[in-house]
């Protein structure tokens, strides 16, 4: 089946033209039909900017409906372009899992769907399934470029960061990590290559032959000042790098090339209980040493779990919340690397 075909099994569709010249905003209308409205749609916000030819851009948020810098960042970022001031297509959703925005959770409300782990998408699915679909095989295919901002949500924080998996083609990664020093964040991290296609933004990306990137620009549920400018400086440059914004941008910084492997790059608890961690997050640990305790406050008698980092590197993440359940992730690592 052709890409045209899979794009006319999506139910979904654009109030606005995202190909035409100038600036306009509207909604992704997905038909959903419930007790309150039974001929409804879900509107999912987008947005298009352009200026005559350059490249074609989309940018997206909120595809964790919790994590909120990139949502604020490409908000203000649609008041603030005007078609002036590119050259080229920029489309923007800003809150791609809009009823997980809404909510302000990390799934749907209405399916429990996690839109990053959805893609391929199926059109006859889920609300989720469906807008994944719709990002995959709708609007994707007419991009050269695409950019995923994530963050810790509310389970999480990270040091802010940016992120691309690796991929075998020499010069398409290039062109990632090119992007990925332009964003500027702290850290940025290069992750395996996901097997089976990958359920992802980036995996969906990489099925459609463009070259995308993402981040994890903090997190805890929360928006700070310098998290939010790790965002804002960073989408500024990255649209400058590739060609599409025009004019003056924030000065670059320098960003510490790292990548993340396999299991021994994570600690989980091993219990359900109290995570006490013991170093904090940006710390610089050692294979073996203490990582967290697991506190049993249901029978405060028994000796708490020690848990212990099983490699050296730089404590990237850490979750926030204390309670927790076996399995939850309390810890990932980032090691340094020279290039991709």
């Amino acid at each position: 089946m052709s890409k045209t075909d899979f794009a006319a099994m999506s139910r979904l569709s654009a109030d606005i033209d995202l190909h035409a010249e100038g600036k306009a905003t509207g909604f992704v209308r997905v038909p959903h039909s419930v007790h309150r409205s039974a001929y409804g749609w879900i509107p999912i916000p987008i947005v298009r900017i352009k200026n005559g030819d350059g490249p074609d851009v989309l940018m997206q948020a909120g595809n964790h409906g919790d994590e909120w810098e990139g949502q604020i960042g490409l908000g203000n970022l649609i008041r603030a372009l005007e078609p002036q001031h590119i050259k080229g297509r920029l489309v923007i959703l800003p809150s791609a899992n809009f009823p997980a925005a809404m909510a302000g959770q990390r799934t749907s409300p209405i399916d429990d769907g996690n839109l990053n782990r959805s893609f391929p998408g199926n059109p006859e699915g889920t609300i989720t399934e469906q807008i994944a679909h719709f990002i995959e095989h709708v609007l994707l295919p007419t991009f050269d470029y695409a950019f995923d901002f994530h963050s810790g949500g509310s389970s999480l924080s990270y040091i802010p960061s940016a992120l691309a998996p690796r991929n075998g083609d020499a010069a398409r990664m290039a062109k990632i990590v090119g992007m990925l020093k332009a964003f500027g964040a702290p850290v940025s991290y290069l992750a395996a290559a996901p097997q089976g296609g990958g359920r992802t933004f980036t995996s969906a990306a990489a099925r459609q032959g463009v070259v995308a990137m993402g981040t994890e620009l903090g997190g805890g549920g929360l928006v700070t000042p310098g998290s939010l400018k790790v965002a804002e400086d960073g989408m500024r440059r990255v649209l400058a790098h590739i060609g599409l914004l025009q004019g003056a941008v924030p000065s670059p910084t320098p960003t510490r090339l790292t990548e993340i492997g396999g299991d021994d790059y994570y600690v989980y608890a091993s219990d359900g209980g109290l995570f006490e961690p013991l170093v904090e997050l940006g710390s610089e640990v050692t294979a073996g040493q203490p990582a967290a305790r697991i506190h049993f406050h249901h029978t405060p008698w028994r000796e708490p779990d020690m848990l212990t980092f099983k490699r050296a590197g730089l404590v990237l993440c850490k979750r926030i919340p204390a309670r927790c359940e076996r399995g939850d992730c309390l810890f990932h690592l980032a090691t340094d690397i020279a290039g991709p």
